[in-house]
């Protein structure tokens, strides 16, 4: 573990709040193989709790917690790198900050719902507020340079930034790290396109979802993969992604029945799987079993973060 700061400093506690893709076209996909989108996303209030300790150094340690999703059903460990492919040393990395972060494990891995997004966009709010924090005050930059001034985030045309020196980081250059970083950064409501990086926040919508995760962790890239070998089919389902998961994972096609026969309405596969979610009836009790490794969660949207 990094050795920790000499002061004593209390850590931060933040909460990663979980995506929901509600609807997910693939428009075209560019030279360097990135799949171009357009999409709806919306904020759950679902969430892993991430606690940032000052440090000298980057680490993360990752802690599933009793009650997440499958961490009483027999699952195996989650496989969650702690090294720096994981996405918060990358988010630190991005801000020019190091700490040790704690990650306390709700949402799972390879479910489609931006688990490891969510815990380097907390980390990267986290910092943004930092540096924000310790730069001078607009007005008293004005009156150094005897003309209006303002502290702007770093925007320019190449979206990745020098990591030597703190750095407020924005959403473009956040999905430098992941698609759905700069989302999760954000946050609400929004529509997404591009590879992820722009975000039109929309009116916020008061909506209830039951999401309905198997015990298979699913592959991001496995699965646009098959969606290039498929010929890039169309989802009917509002989901370009969904065919390809059902090929590439045939074994996620039961658990969609499943949840269709408990609930009456059509499942919707979450991003690239493996959740399917509905938007159930108003006060419907669904009461799906946590069965053979399988989790329930009644989530509903949240506001910008």
């Amino acid at each position: 573990m990094a050795e920790r700061s000499a002061s004593h400093v209390e850590p931060t506690r933040l909460l990663a709040p979980a995506k929901l893709t509600l609807r997910l076209h693939i428009t075209s996909t560019r030279a360097d193989g990135y799949h171009l989108i357009d999409a709806e996303m919306v904020t759950l209030d679902l969430c892993d709790e991430v606690i940032v300790h000052p440090s000298s150094a980057s680490s993360v340690e990752v802690v599933r917690l009793p009650g997440a999703e499958g961490a009483d059903a027999g699952l195996p460990a989650w496989e969650i790198p702690a090294d720096s492919s994981n996405l918060v040393i990358g988010a630190l990395k991005l801000a020019g900050r190091t700490a040790h972060v704690e990650i306390r494990k709700r949402i799972p891995p390879g479910a489609g719902l931006g688990g490891g997004s969510a815990d380097a966009a907390a980390v990267l709010r986290w910092a943004n507020r930092l540096t924000a924090s310790e730069r001078p005050r607009p007005s008293a930059m004005s009156e150094a340079a005897g003309s209006p001034s303002s502290v702007q985030p770093n925007e320019s045309a190449d979206p990745s930034i020098d990591a030597g020196e703190p750095a407020l980081v924005t959403p473009r250059q956040a999905a430098s790290l992941g698609a759905d970083v700069a989302f999760c950064l954000v946050g609400g409501r929004a529509h997404v396109t591009g590879i992820g990086e722009f975000i039109e926040p929309l009116p916020f919508r008061d909506q209830s979802f039951v999401l309905w995760t198997p015990p298979i962790g699913v592959d991001t890239a496995t699965v646009y993969g098959a969606w290039d070998e498929l010929g890039g089919p169309a989802g009917q389902n509002s989901n370009d992604l969904e065919p390809a998961a059902l090929a590439a994972y045939p074994e996620l096609a039961a658990w969609r029945d499943g949840l269709a026969a408990a609930s009456g309405r059509t499942p919707q596969l979450a991003g690239s799987g493996g959740t399917w979610f509905v938007m159930p009836r108003f006060g419907a009790r669904l009461g799906l079993p946590s069965r053979d490794g399988a989790c329930t969660t009644e989530a509903r949207a949240i506001g910008r973060l």
